[in-house]
């Protein structure tokens, strides 16, 4: 079993920054793909940005050249989200693949509110 633990969320301003966090604990050895989602209530979640192993980074449109993905180790996640706008508010999940026998994760999320 993997646990995905959220931080990071809160109220922020139009142009605004926020940093999440992801801290994975448990059977974290066989992690290989991270990403952030996010969802808004009455629509379906979204993928936000994803992360290999290897680093690999990709960004829905709406967010490129604004967020970026990291993470330090298998244990570690970081969404950084800058130039926020009202529309990026959202829930935001940590989502986690384990490889070995393939399973996914979902953390509890955490509230991000970007005012105008």
């Amino acid at each position: 079993q993997v646990q995905l633990v959220e931080s990071g969320g809160g109220l922020v301003q139009a142009g605004g920054s926020l940093r999440l966090s992801c801290a994975a604990s448990g059977n974290i050895f066989s992690i290989n793909t991270m990403a952030w989602y996010r969802q808004v209530p009455g629509k379906k979640r979204e993928l936000v940005a994803v992360i290999t192993s290897g680093g690999r980074t990709n960004y829905v449109d709406s967010v490129k050249g604004r967020f970026t993905i990291s993470r330090d180790n298998a244990k570690n996640m970081y969404l950084q989200m800058n130039s926020l706008k009202p529309e990026d508010t959202a829930v935001y999940y940590c989502w986690a693949l384990r490889t070995s026998p393939d399973q996914t994760y979902w953390g509890q999320g955490t509230q991000v509110t970007v005012s105008s």
